[in-house]
């Protein structure tokens, strides 16, 4: 019984360390202030502008209205700003607990994997952050999800969501039509497959992107725009808009000092400093207040093994032509959400884009603790395994939560955390 309403519990106690003390710090977080700047236009105007001029940005508009959602209920203020990441950092934790149900139908390891997802501070930081990142993760696990469960248009106006949140969810988008299309060639006839094929292009062609046109509503509607008056035809005005975005992204190479190799991103080389100050009030004379945007140390470098397992497990199930479902959504989701990233060396990218794929590595967790729990080991010695690593997971959470949350403690403690000298 315990274990049934566990997902909820801990999503409750989640929500809790969310929205307890979310306006700190004060002011603007890491991007905050451009992803704010952007929700307060969208209330103001429906696009973003600068001053009275347009203004270019590189992200769709998605995320921003979300942020702005906050705002409008709570104000322009700390807390306004990281509503809406508070909320979806949330229910990220059950839309996880479902999905793991739906792949296992154990409420023993659904509640593991809404624990674990609760205990990182990947999560955590994003979600006490109004940033994009999070919405994107969102949006496309739900998309996995619902794909997963068959519900296809259903999955594609959530990927179209996620899109509109960042472009990267197009790797997402690709996968599932890769994957699609490959069930369909190896499960109809050749005579039958013209009428799947279509259906699956209108529905993870068409019905994403005019998901995604849709959410430039604003855009569309205000004169306001950058590039708007670029053409009569509005269309081709966003369309070179849009080349001029892409643009940006594939020339992004100037260097940063959190930058992370892709490499490094799961080991947490190079996690990236949100905020850092060295204020009073922690009982010493030199004080330290940082939010560090890095995974749960030990769920990730556990995470590391626990992926390379399913792939192992992954490949010799193709060797015996079997199927799991769990094993293909983790390396679906790893693949998509992580591999494209290291045909991009040259760009200035940080290791906490690493949160999209963060899912299907707690997921391939999750796999490992049901091996384990379905081994030939005595059942009380394969289950005080899974306790003690789920336990050592939440001491570790515990123990890095001031540097996830920016609470003041003294130089010291904050030292004696940073166990990395590139986490510096």
């Amino acid at each position: 019984m315990i274990a049934a309403i566990a997902p909820i519990l801990i999503a409750i106690a989640s929500l809790a360390i969310r929205l307890i003390n979310l306006a700190t710090p004060k002011g603007f977080v890491f991007d905050e202030v451009y992803y704010v700047d952007g929700a307060r236009d969208f209330l103001k105007y429906g696009v973003e502008v600068s001053g009275s001029k347009p203004e270019f940005i590189v992200h769709p508009p998605v995320g921003k209205w979300l942020i702005a959602s906050g705002i409008q209920l709570f104000g322009d203020n700390e807390f306004g700003w990281r509503f809406a990441t508070a909320i979806i950092g949330t229910l990220l934790i059950l839309l996880f607990a479902r999905l793991v149900h739906v792949l296992f139908y154990s409420p023993l390891l659904t509640a593991i994997g809404a624990f674990l997802m609760a205990c990182d501070g990947l999560v955590l930081v994003h979600s006490r952050t109004a940033l994009l990142d999070l919405f994107l993760t969102f949006f496309v696990l739900l998309a996995i999800y619902l794909w997963h469960q068959q519900r296809h248009w259903l999955a594609a106006i959530a990927i179209g969501l996620a899109m509109g949140c960042k472009w990267s969810a197009v790797y997402f988008l690709v996968a599932m039509v890769f994957v699609s299309l490959y069930k369909i060639f190896s499960e109809h006839p050749s005579k039958d497959l013209i009428r799947p094929t279509v259906m699956k292009f209108i529905q993870y062609g068409f019905l994403p992107v005019a998901v995604y046109i849709t959410s430039w509503a604003g855009w569309f509607l205000s004169d306001r725009g950058w590039d708007r008056q670029w053409s009569s035809n509005s269309f081709a005005s966003w369309i070179h808009y849009h080349s001029q975005m892409l643009g940006f992204h594939t020339g992004l190479t100037e260097k940063h000092s959190y930058q992370a190799n892709p490499w490094s991103w799961m080991i947490m080389g190079r996690p990236t400093s949100f905020f850092y100050e060295s204020p009073k009030g922690c009982g010493s004379d030199n004080c330290a207040q940082e939010v560090l945007a890095i995974g749960t140390p030990l769920l990730w470098w556990a995470g590391t093994i626990a992926v390379s397992v399913v792939i192992g497990f992954w490949l010799r199930s193709l060797f015996k032509r079997t199927t799991e479902p769990a094993l293909n959504l983790i390396v679906l989701g790893m693949a998509a959400g992580y591999l494209p990233w290291f045909f991009f060396q040259s760009r200035t990218v940080f290791t906490f884009y690493a949160i999209v794929f963060e899912p299907f590595m707690i997921l391939a967790l999750v796999y490992c603790a049901k091996l384990l729990l379905d081994s030939s080991l005595k059942a009380g010695i394969s289950q005080g395994l899974v306790a003690a690593f789920v336990t050592v997971i939440l001491l570790n959470f515990v123990y890095f939560y001031p540097i996830f949350t920016g609470e003041i403690i003294t130089y010291e403690a904050w030292l004696q955390r940073m166990w990395m000298n590139s986490w510096i």
